[in-house]
């Protein structure tokens, strides 16, 4: 939905610009759960220019022949670590990539702030015939994976005392607008009938916390129109807190942010890197931003090695709780 925003515009300004041919470019958004005859009408009606579109929802228009790239001239495709070790995306992003179009007749863009191996991951893409043969790899930032202007501290504090621990960091914080990243529910919690960690997050803020933000939920198990619900209060233009699990962490555009909250620990650095990737999004601005991570005494192992991997110094705060 983001990206399709922001593609519109950019098509909009290409059609007002004096030196160019006065042309529309259609910016078409598939969406996960989206009406497969909608999206046929469309299609027939006024063929896209540039089609936005999850793995899933492209897949299918390709299987039932609604869609077609005879005439694709340029892929990208973001979040390409996450796409490769993905079991249940893999599959059809090599089919796309190999079967409904060929790398010999498109532009191939590969995208992520994680690409590790990325010597290994471009001999592949030569080998697998992803890419062309004169792929080049393009390093943004090749010394410092993490921003200045981005701080980051730990708590230590027992398994029970972490709400409270929580609640202390944003009356003391203040934050104009923070992310509270939560673990994904185990399966065996699941099957238990325990309620997720996100729901124990958001019943405490919305019974403790006296501050002004909002506080929002966005979670995997969230249907697309209660998800796109949530994100619409996020950009309202108010302050807010979102409780979150990693669905959050990767692509989504909120400048806003400005504090986020590790209550669990991520399961990897590279989700630390993402994670902590959605705040210091405003280009050019000077104030400070922070990851707080909420650790037990035996996860201080995990952060360090984090640190060592990304590059980052970890401050300890000592927080007094209420209660």
């Amino acid at each position: 939905m983001q990206i399709t925003k922001v593609a519109r515009m950019l098509a909009a300004a290409r059609h007002m610009g004096p030196e160019l041919e006065q042309k529309s470019y259609t910016v078409m958004a598939l969406l996960d759960g989206g009406m497969l005859r909608r999206h046929k009408s469309w299609l027939k009606a006024e063929p896209p220019a540039i089609v936005v579109a999850t793995i899933g929802s492209l897949s299918q228009l390709l299987e039932k022949q609604i869609l077609k790239l005879d005439s694709l001239r340029v892929l990208v495709v973001d979040e390409v670590d996450f796409l490769f070790k993905s079991s249940k995306q893999v599959s059809s992003l090599r089919k796309l990539l190999t079967s409904y179009s060929s790398c010999n007749n498109r532009q191939t863009v590969f995208a992520s702030a994680s690409i590790l191996q990325h010597r290994r991951f471009r001999h592949d893409c030569i080998q697998q015939k992803w890419t062309k043969g004169d792929v080049v790899h393009v390093h943004v930032n090749r010394i410092m994976p993490m921003p200045a202007c981005l701080y980051h501290r730990f708590v230590i504090c027992g398994r029970k005392a972490k709400h409270q621990v929580l609640l202390s960091l944003l009356q003391s914080d203040l934050p104009e607008s923070g992310i509270i990243f939560v673990g994904e529910q185990s399966e065996k919690s699941k099957k238990s009938g325990q309620a997720p960690s996100t729901t124990a997050v958001i019943d405490f803020l919305r019974a403790s916390y006296e501050g002004s933000l909002d506080i929002l939920l966005l979670e995997e198990d969230m249907n697309f129109n209660s998800r796109a619900a949530s994100l619409t209060d996020v950009r309202k233009g108010d302050g807010y807190l979102l409780v979150s699990t990693d669905i959050v962490a990767r692509g989504i555009d909120l400048p806003e942010t400005t504090h986020i909250y590790n209550f669990d620990l991520p399961k990897t650095a590279i989700d630390y890197l993402h994670r902590a990737g959605r705040t210091c999004r405003k280009p050019f601005s000077d104030k400070k931003y922070y990851v707080t991570n909420i650790i037990l005494s035996e996860e201080r192992f995990v952060l360090q090695r984090f640190e060592n991997e990304l590059m980052f110094h970890c401050e300890e705060l000592t927080i007094e709780t209420q209660g």
